[in-house]
C-alpha cells in the first residue's frame, strides 16, 4: 500500500474526490489515513473515516494509535453508537455510518473536516449511500473544499468514478498469498431456505476435514448467531477443548469476546473462528489459514406493500466469495473450502444489491426531510432510492405525525430524527416521557434495538419477560436473569443501550422519578405499559384476536399476524406488535406486549372512526344495522341500529340480493315464462328495443328494475311477496305489451282446436309439444316473431312421449311418419292411425267424431 501512496497525494492534490482499489489485506484502512494527515490542502483539519461496523471501527483506531505509539483517543481515535474515543488532539476520527449522518445534521459544513474517507464501500450500506450523497450536497454548495476517499477491494469503480465527476481511480496491488480453492459441496441442501441445523451440520463436518488436512486457525463463515450456536455446539462434543479454541464471532457479542476471537489464543490452542459475515472485510484476523465458507448470508428483505422485512437466508455474491477466501492468504499461504459446486458458482450475483434498494426507508426519509429534500432526486445517488419504498417510508412518518402533507419534517418529526434509533421509537420516547414512563421506554427501545435476550425455541414473544429479565439482572445479578432463560452478555448489552438513550433525551423528559429502574418492583410501577408505549411506535401493528384461530391476530394495517405455537400471549384479545416478518400468507409475532381494550380506545381516541353500518347478514337472511367504532381495519365494538335510513336498507338489500343471486326472488311459473319471452325476443330482434333480461343485466341493474318495489322489505322472507311478474311487464310500455303477445304467443291454436302452451328458452326455437293427432291435415310448420322463428315441433304419443322433434312438418308427414305409424298402431291399436295424415281429421280423441 505505500508505494502507491504518492500517486494517491498526487491525485488529491488536483482533484476533490479519489477512488482507491484495493485487496484485502493491503492495509488501505489503516496505512491510508495517517499517511494523508500532512498533506498540505488538509491544514491541519481532520480525517472522517467511516466504516461499516462497530468491532471495524475500535480496531481499525487502535492498530493505527498502536502503530503511532499512542493510546486510542489521542492523534487517533473512534466514534461509534452511544461510544466515543476522541480528544482535541484527535486528526483521524473514525465513526460509523449513522454517526457521520447525524454529524452532518447538527453542522452541515463539516467544521473541521478536511477528508471523508468511505472504506469498504463495497457493501453499500444503507447509511454509506446516504452519507456520500449529504457529502456531495455540501461539496457542491458549502464546502468546496472538501474531499473524499472512497475505498474498496470489491467495488464497480467505474459507476463511483462517474458520480464523483470523473474521479481518478488509483489501483493498489496488496501483499497477497496464493489461496487453494476446493468446492465441495457435501450433500444438496434445501432451496431456496435451508435449516440453520442443516447449514450447520454441513460446516461442522467441512471443519473436521480442515483440522485434519490443513495446519493453523480457521476461519469458517456462517449466515448469522442460529448457525453458528449450532455448530458451536457440535463442535464442542467432539473436540478436545484442551487443543482447541473455539470462537464465535459477530456484531451483538461483547467487546472482550471479540477482541479474543480475533487475536492469537494465550495458550498456544488451535483456534476456530464461527463468523458471520462481519468478518469479511475491515479486521484483520491473525494466524488464519484457512477458511470454510458455507456460500450463505442472512438479510433483511423489505416488503413496501405490508411495510415490514423478512430475514431471508440467501448465497452470497462472488465479490463477497471473492472477500472470504483471501481471509486465508493474508499472511501466508492458504486454504478455502466453498460449500458450493463449480455449477453454482457461476449462478452467484456479481456483486451484494445495495441495502438502499430493499431496505425500510423510513430513518433515511427522515434524515432527509430534515436535511431539507422530500424527493429522492434532490441529491445525486450511486442508486436511488426505489419510489415505491420511499413513499411507503413517507405515508409511515406520515402516520407517526414526523411529516406534513407537503413531506416537511414537522417540530415533532425533527425531535424524532436527532434521537439516535429508528423513527417509530424516538416518537414512543418523546410519548413516554407525557406519561411519566421514559425508562420504561428506554428499556423497550434498548430490547428492539438489539438482538433478543431470551434464548431458547420455546422462548415466548411476550416482550414483558425480556422487561422481567432486565429487572432482575438489575436488582439480583446475572445469575437471576440466567434463571429466567436470559443471555447475561446481551442483559448488559440492553442496560447500556437503555442508559444511553435515557442521556439522549431531551432534559424535560428525564426527571428525577423516572431514572432507569433498579428493581423489579419499580420497572412494573410505570404509569405505562409496554402494550401502551409500543403502540405509540406502532400503530400500524396492534393486534386484534380473531374469532377463529389460536394465535391467529388481525393488524390494523389489516395484515394477519400469528404467535408461535401454544404461546400464552395468545389469551390476551389485543397485542402490541413490535417485531414480525412479512411472511408469505401471515407474519410470524417474534415480539409483542398486551394491550388492554381500554387502553387502546383512550390512545386512539382521535383516529377512532364511528360509522354506522348497515349490511345484508347471509346466515339470517336479512339486513342488519349496526354502530361501529373502528381503528383502521379493527372493528373494536358494535351495538344494534334500530332505525337504519331507508336509503341505507336499500342499498343493503340489493347487495345481499347480488350476492344470494336471482334465486332468491320469487320466480312464478308466470315470471318466468314472461322473462323467457322477453329475453328471446331480446335476441331475437337485438335492434327492436326488447329489454335485456339476462342475468348478469338483471344484478346489474337490480337499483332500475327491482328496487322501486323494495320499500319496507328487509328480508329474504318478505321479498317472496313481490309479483315479479308484473315487476317485469311494467318495464315494457303499452305498445310493447301488445306486440309481445303477437310475436312471442304464450299459446298457439293447433289445427284440432286445442291451445298449447308455447316453452321458450332464450337461445333455443320455441318448443311446442303436442300429441301427432292434433296436428294432422298441417302442412307447413308454425312460425312466430314475424315469421321469423320456425317452432321446434314435438310429436308426442298419446302417453305424451316425443315421437319425433322436427321443424319441418311436412317433411315429417311425407317420411318418418310412416314408420312412426307402425309402431303408434301396435302400441296404441284403440287410436286412430290414418295412412294419409293429410286428409285426416285432427282429434283430441282416441279417434275422430264420426
Amino acid at each position: 500500500m505505500h508505494k502507491i501512496l504518492p500517486e494517491l497525494r498526487a491525485q488529491f492534490a488536483n482533484h476533490a474526490a479519489v477512488v482507491l482499489s484495493a485487496p484485502p489485506g493491503s492495509g488501505k484502512t489503516t496505512v491510508v489515513p495517517p499517511a494523508l494527515l500532512a498533506e498540505p490542502w488538509l491544514a491541519g483539519s481532520t480525517i472522517l473515516m467511516l466504516e461499516p461496523r462497530r468491532l471495524a471501527a475500535r480496531m481499525a483506531a487502535t492498530f493505527m494509535a498502536k502503530q503511532l505509539g499512542e493510546e486510542v483517543g489521542q492523534t487517533v481515535g473512534y466514534r461509534v453508537r452511544f461510544e466515543a474515543k476522541v480528544s482535541k488532539a484527535t486528526r483521524v476520527e473514525v465513526v460509523t455510518e449513522g454517526v457521520l449522518t447525524r454529524r452532518m445534521q447538527d453542522d452541515p459544513e463539516l467544521t473541521g473536516v478536511g477528508l471523508v474517507i468511505f472504506d469498504e464501500f463495497h457493501e453499500r450500506s444503507l447509511q454509506a449511500d446516504l452519507a456520500l450523497a449529504l457529502c456531495l450536497d455540501v461539496m457542491s454548495g458549502l464546502r468546496e473544499d472538501l474531499k473524499l476517499l472512497i475505498m474498496s477491494a470489491t467495488l464497480d469503480t467505474g459507476a463511483v468514478s462517474t458520480l464523483l465527476n470523473n474521479a481518478p481511480v488509483v489501483m493498489g496491488a496488496g501483499q497477497s498469498y496464493p489461496v487453494g480453492v476446493e468446492y465441495c459441496r457435501a450433500g444438496q441442501l434445501p432451496q431456496p431456505q435451508p435449516q440453520p441445523r442443516e447449514i450447520a451440520k454441513q460446516v461442522s463436518a467441512t471443519i473436521h476435514r480442515a483440522l485434519a488436512e490443513q495446519p493453523g486457525d480457521i476461519l469458517a463463515f456462517l449466515p448469522g448467531g442460529a448457525e453458528i450456536r449450532h455448530t458451536q455446539a457440535l463442535l464442542n462434543a467432539a473436540l478436545p477443548s484442551a487443543e482447541i479454541a473455539i470462537h464465535p464471532l459477530f456484531g451483538d457479542l461483547s467487546l472482550a469476546a471479540q477482541t479474543a476471537a480475533v487475536q492469537p489464543d494465550r495458550q498456544g490452542k488451535r483456534r476456530i473462528i464461527l463468523a458471520t459475515p462481519i468478518a469479511e472485510t475491515s479486521i484483520t484476523i491473525e494466524g488464519i489459514h484457512t477458511v470454510v465458507d458455507s456460500g450463505w448470508k442472512r438479510s433483511p428483505q423489505f416488503d413496501p406493500n405490508s411495510g415490514l422485512s423478512r430475514l431471508t437466508t440467501q448465497r452470497i455474491s462472488r465479490a463477497s466469495a471473492t472477500q472470504r477466501t483471501g481471509r486465508a492468504g493474508r499472511l501466508g499461504p492458504g486454504y478455502c473450502y466453498r460449500l458450493w459446486s463449480l455449477g453454482e458458482e457461476h449462478g452467484l450475483k456479481p456483486f451484494d444489491p445495495p441495502e438502499i434498494l430493499s431496505a425500510d426507508l423510513s430513518q433515511l426519509v427522515l434524515d432527509l426531510a430534515r436535511w431539507g429534500i422530500h424527493a429522492p432526486s434532490g441529491l445525486r445517488w450511486l442508486d436511488p432510492p426505489p419510489p415505491g419504498h420511499f413513499a411507503q417510508a413517507q405515508e409511515v412518518l406520515h402516520a407517526l405525525g414526523a411529516l406534513d402533507q407537503q413531506n416537511r419534517i414537522t417540530p415533532l418529526g425533527r425531535k424524532m430524527a436527532e434521537l439516535p434509533t429508528h423513527p417509530r421509537l424516538g416518537l414512543m420516547l418523546l410519548g413516554a416521557a407525557k406519561q411519566g414512563a421514559s425508562s420504561l421506554a428506554c428499556d423497550l427501545a434498548a430490547l428492539l434495538g438489539e438482538r433478543d435476550i431470551i434464548k431458547g425455541r420455546d422462548r415466548s414473544a411476550d416482550i414483558e419477560d425480556r422487561l422481567h429479565a432486565l429487572a432482575a439482572f438489575r436488582s439480583d445479578g446475572p445469575a437471576a436473569a440466567k434463571a429466567l432463560g436470559a443471555d447475561t452478555d446481551g442483559c448488559r448489552r440492553v442496560i447500556q443501550t437503555s442508559r444511553q438513550l435515557w442521556e439522549h433525551l431531551p432534559k424535560p423528559a428525564r426527571t428525577k422519578g423516572d431514572a432507569p429502574a433498579k428493581t423489579a418492583a419499580a420497572a412494573t410501577a410505570a404509569a405505562a405499559t409496554a402494550g401502551e408505549l409500543l403502540a405509540l411506535a406502532f400503530p400500524d401493528r396492534i393486534g386484534q384476536r380473531r374469532a377463529l384461530g389460536q394465535g391467529q391476530y388481525k393488524l390494523t394495517s389489516g395484515r394477519g399476524a400469528v404467535l408461535p405455537a401454544h404461546d400464552r400471549l395468545a389469551a390476551h384479545e389485543y397485542l402490541t406488535v413490535a417485531e414480525l416478518d412479512a411472511g408469505r400468507i401471515e407474519g410470524r409475532i417474534f415480539l409483542a406486549a398486551p394491550l388492554s381494550k381500554e387502553a387502546l380506545m383512550i390512545l386512539f381516541a382521535p383516529r377512532l372512526q364511528r360509522e354506522e353500518k348497515v349490511f345484508w347478514e347471509e346466515q339470517s337472511g336479512s339486513v342488519k344495522g349496526q354502530r361501529v367504532v373502528r381503528l383502521e381495519e379493527l372493528v373494536l365494538a358494535t351495538a344494534p341500529l334500530a332505525k337504519p335510513s331507508a336509503e341505507a336498507v336499500l342499498t343493503a338489500l340489493l347487495s345481499g340480493i347480488r350476492t344470494l343471486g336471482l334465486s332468491v326472488l320469487p320466480w312464478s311459473e308466470k315470471a318466468t315464462e314472461l322473462r323467457a319471452r322477453l329475453q328471446c325476443l331480446h335476441l331475437w330482434q337485438p335492434d327492436g328495443g326488447w329489454p335485456d333480461l339476462s342475468e348478469a343485466w338483471l344484478l346489474e341493474n337490480l337499483e332500475q328494475w327491482l328496487a322501486p318495489y323494495l320499500s319496507g322489505i328487509r328480508n329474504a322472507e318478505q321479498l317472496k311477496k313481490l309479483d315479479l311478474a308484473a315487476i317485469l311487464t311494467a318495464l315494457l310500455d303499452w305498445k310493447y305489451q301488445s306486440q309481445l303477445d303477437r310475436e312471442a304467443p304464450t299459446h298457439l291454436t293447433v289445427p284440432s282446436g286445442s291451445k298449447v302452451r308455447l316453452h321458450y328458452t332464450p337461445g333455443e326455437p320455441p318448443v311446442l309439444a303436442v300429441r301427432l293427432q292434433e296436428m294432422f291435415g298441417l302442412a307447413d310448420t308454425p312460425r312466430i316473431c314475424n315469421n321469423a322463428v320456425t317452432v321446434l315441433l314435438h310429436l308426442l304419443s298419446p302417453a305424451q312421449r316425443p315421437m319425433q322433434i322436427t321443424q319441418d312438418l311436412r317433411g315429417f308427414w311425407e317420411g318418418a311418419y310412416h314408420e312412426v305409424k307402425k309402431e303408434l298402431r301396435g302400441r296404441y291399436p284403440k287410436h286412430h292411425w290414418p295412412d294419409d295424415p293429410w286428409q285426416a281429421q285432427p282429434t283430441r280423441r282416441i279417434k275422430p267424431r264420426k
